[in-house]
């Protein structure tokens, strides 16, 4: 997990501070991961970094079930100023979801010269240019690797490893749920209903999966990475996007017939007229790289 802050993590470091203090806000089932994965690999980051790491708190407004990992309850707030406004906390982990109230807590812990994580897509996809903005402003960092691609290392890859580079396209899978019902719909000749409800029943879709059929999480995405590859705002209400929900059993049967695939893509080409950007199903012929790409597995 330490993809999510190690930059933020070495920058600090050269500020030659033996010791970090981090605070988490939202204790979720991604903020519950990143403890766990914390816990677990705490010594390795600290012999990678070099210094002694310590989430000294950790707030939510359920501070009461139980998250499937030991936490010390003095650690424990229901009051997420008491981390934005600690001095001694350098490096504040956000991972609340949704705009309202976590835009507030990000844009405070900035101004407040404290670096910040996050992973919340939608927040920097609508509000990104006020959040980038402060952080230039308060010299401080606002990390977002876990935004983009799970795992995969897209934001740093993009904003440092390919910096030199001129791209011209982005082409990707990048919603496991989506990916996951179109590949039992082909693989299992399930209807789109019965993938679904498989999606749901795994925990990899939501109550309410609109975000992610519709193609709006997708949309997210791209709105982050084509700003970060093409060096300029792309305002989320441009993108076209169209989900998966209307794709039914003899779409895939056909595009099975003349040896394609359905893929929901995100797609970002810099063109003579201007930045393309749109969002939705595509078929893809079975030899094509992403075609390949099943389950909830993404690829950019």
């Amino acid at each position: 997990m330490y993809l999510l802050f190690t930059k933020t993590l070495k920058y600090v470091i050269f500020t030659q501070m033996k010791k970090i203090n981090l605070g988490l806000i939202g204790l979720g089932t991604v903020g519950a991961g990143v403890l766990k994965i914390f816990d677990k690999n705490k010594a390795l980051i600290e012999n990678k970094l070099g210094v002694s790491l310590d989430i000294k708190k950790i707030a939510d407004l359920d501070i009461k079930t139980p998250r499937g990992v030991e936490i010390d309850p003095k650690k424990l707030t229901v009051n997420a100023e008491d981390i934005i406004s600690d001095p001694d906390i350098e490096i504040v982990i956000s991972l609340v979801g949704g705009i309202h109230p976590e835009q507030e807590f990000i844009l405070k812990s900035l101004k407040n010269k404290k670096h910040v994580v996050t992973a919340n897509k939608a927040l920097l996809a609508k509000c990104g240019k006020e959040i980038f903005d402060t952080a230039f402003e308060n010299n401080v960092r606002i990390c977002f690797e876990a935004s983009v691609g799970g795992g995969i290392p897209l934001i740093r890859s993009l904003g440092e490893g390919l910096a030199a580079n001129r791209i011209q396209s982005i082409f990707g899978i990048v919603n496991g749920t989506a990916n996951f019902i179109l590949t039992k719909m082909r693989d299992e000749k399930k209807n789109f209903k019965a993938a679904l409800n498989q999606a749901r029943e795994l925990g990899y879709a939501e109550a309410d999966p609109t975000l992610d059929i519709e193609g709006i999480d997708t949309a997210h995405k791209l709105c982050i990475l084509s700003s970060m590859a093409f060096g300029q705002p792309i305002p989320l209400e441009k993108i076209f996007c169209e989900g998966i929900s209307h794709i039914n059993s003899f779409d895939i049967e056909y595009a099975e017939e003349f040896g394609f695939c359905i893929k929901l893509l995100a797609i970002a080409k810099d063109t003579e007229k201007g930045i393309e950007v749109r969002v939705h199903p595509t078929m893809l012929p079975k030899e094509y790289m992403l075609s390949s790409v099943d389950g909830v597995f993404n690829a950019v």
